[in-house]
């Protein structure tokens, strides 16, 4: 198991660190968005 994430990992390296930028981002916009009705 642990060697076919390996696997995975070194084959999509170039995409991975956009796709978890993308990640980062979706979740920092889902805390804003649910963070903004506390504030009115």
């Amino acid at each position: 198991m642990i060697a076919e994430i390996k696997a995975i990992a070194t084959r999509s390296s170039s995409t991975l660190l956009e796709d978890s930028l993308g990640v980062a981002a979706l979740f920092a916009l889902l805390f804003a968005g649910l963070s903004l009705p506390s504030l009115f």
